[in-house]
């Protein structure tokens, strides 16, 4: 059987047999350690969340810190619906093509950080502060790149599964 596929602007003609790749993908579960290197690497995830029958899913910024992972993001609707509930996803994944890719799922409680009354922000804030600005150091600054992004927020991880697949051959 002949297909015709339209891929990055181009037309091609294939047969089902010659969109497979060369060797057969294989899957496996990445440790503990392998998932956290792979979390640690990166700084853009994905955060899940529910409210009722609705789930949304928000790409963010963000810095792995001991059992925690710490993002901003702009206020709005998000933050209302995770009031209701903090049990949340968030996902990072590496994605070389369809069959060589890894990818980490935390499970965790989300709690989001006010900077409080006062002259002096909680310890938990400050302590967010300078985790995100590892990420860049005008973070909340008048040089912040992100200015409309002003809320801080921190997720507990409490569980993380990481999978991976390849089809490289390793003897």
């Amino acid at each position: 059987m002949v297909c015709h596929l339209h891929r990055h602007g181009h037309d091609v003609a294939s047969s089902e047999t010659s969109i497979m790749p060369i060797g057969r993908p294989t899957f496996l579960d990445l440790s503990h350690a392998d998932a956290v290197a792979l979390i640690r690497r990166n700084d853009v995830g994905r955060l899940a969340f529910s409210f009722h029958d609705r789930v949304d899913v928000e790409p963010v910024s963000y810095v792995l810190d001991g059992d925690w992972i710490y993002g901003r993001t702009s206020p709005g609707s998000k933050f209302s619906s995770i009031g209701h509930s903090r049990w949340v996803a968030f996902e990072v994944d590496e994605i070389k093509d369809r069959f060589n890719w890894s990818s980490v799922v935390v499970h965790g409680t989300l709690y989001i950080l006010e900077a409080e009354g006062g002259a002096r922000p909680s310890d938990d804030y400050a302590h967010a502060l300078d985790v995100i600005r590892v990420l860049d150091a005008g973070d909340f600054s008048m040089s912040d790149p992100t200015s409309h992004q002003t809320q801080l927020f921190r997720v507990h991880i409490g569980d993380i599964v990481g999978r991976a697949a390849t089809t490289s051959q390793h003897g």
